[in-house]
């Protein structure tokens, strides 16, 4: 039984096996917590298995797990977005109140380079989902890492990364099934390291909040906090939020959701991976230069991957996202700290609940 928050230690479950939550969120309904994210218990790096569905877990105090399952389970047909060789990435969930549903998006990266949407619903959230949607093109773009917000109202909004562009949020249908092709733009980038990734949005005191991360893979870069008065901004950018990182890979982590936690007066917490807990001794200026030199803008200055790695002295097992073994990466879970309307993480080896309000 666990009593406290540990970031970046092994986290089990009641059945002492390791969480497969990755790039997931947190939702409180009738006193449960319910934690979802991407299955990479089979994701060795040595396989061609990219998930295994989408595993969901449920807790009463935050720090003790229970396994309910795979909620969305992976198809054995290959043209399935939910084949285990498609690259599907960060569930989120949310309730519409109108439908009764559940609803699900998922991101599924192609071969081509091209990504697109999978959308499932249910009638509660551990399932069965069924698939309604398959192949969307939000707004006729490629839509990378998301997240989903809901308004006291009903109205639903989606945050996405324009993929090596810019970060859209577009005001979804009333069903929750698509976008009505309302928009607006944030954050240009003429391409990674700098594109805004992992989008998390929180509300808090009727500001809203935007946590993104930067376009360097599974390796850890810094985060950037935005701040506004409507869904839509404009966003006024705050900074890093991480403290005291020197590493700058924001503890060696990407953030993938922010929740508030029921009952506490002020107390949300960012919910982060630590997807390569093997190679927390690297520095993001490590890397940096190599994804600006993959990316760069002008064509004649860009380089491929294995010029990189040969002319910057690279290691090349930690720059090649597809032979990571992210069965084994671990969770940076951490609450956030406010200093008026600035939102800022500090480390903390250990925390609890108790400890706040």
């Amino acid at each position: 039984m666990y009593d406290s928050i540990r970031p970046g230690q092994i986290w089990l479950d009641t059945k002492g096996e390791r969480i497969q939550a990755h790039g997931g969120s947190v939702m409180y309904l009738d006193g449960l917590y319910y934690w979802y994210g991407e299955n990479k218990e089979k994701t060795t790096g040595k396989n061609s298995v990219w998930h295994w569905g989408v595993r969901c877990y449920c807790s009463s105090d935050l720090y003790n797990w229970e396994d309910k399952g795979l909620i969305i389970p992976p198809e054995e047909n290959p043209a399935s977005s939910l084949h285990p060789h498609s690259m599907m990435d960060r569930p989120h969930i949310i309730y519409n109140q109108l439908t009764r549903k559940f609803v699900c998006w998922l991101k599924i990266m192609h071969p081509d380079g091209t990504q697109t949407v999978t959308i499932l619903t249910a009638d509660h959230i551990l399932g069965p989902y069924t698939k309604v949607r398959e192949g969307l093109r939000p707004l006729g773009m490629n839509a990378g890492d998301f997240d989903l917000a809901v308004a006291p109202d009903g109205k639903a909004y989606y945050y996405f990364e324009r993929v090596h562009s810019e970060t859209i949020c577009a005001d979804l249908t009333e069903d929750y099934l698509d976008v009505t092709g309302f928009y607006s733009t944030h954050f240009p980038h003429p391409g990674p390291p700098y594109v805004r990734e992992a989008t998390s949005h929180f509300m808090r005191k009727g500001r809203h909040y935007l946590l993104t991360s930067g376009t360097t893979g599974y390796l850890p870069n810094p985060s950037e906090a935005a701040v506004a008065e409507t869904w839509h901004g404009p966003y006024q950018v705050q900074g890093n939020p991480h403290r005291n990182d020197p590493s700058n890979t924001s503890f060696h982590s990407q953030i993938s959701s922010v929740f508030k936690v029921h009952g506490k007066k002020d107390l949300y917490i960012a919910c982060a991976d630590r997807w390569l807990p093997e190679y927390t001794d690297l520095n993001y200026e490590d890397y940096k230069k190599g994804y600006e030199l993959l990316f760069h803008p002008e064509e004649e200055k860009r380089k491929s991957l294995e010029e990189i790695l040969r002319t910057e002295n690279m290691e090349g097992q930690w720059f090649r996202d597809n032979e990571q073994n992210t069965a084994i990466a671990d969770y940076v879970w951490l609450p956030l700290k406010f200093d008026g309307e600035t939102v800022f993480i500090e480390w903390m080896d250990e925390w609890k609940m108790e400890d706040f309000k």
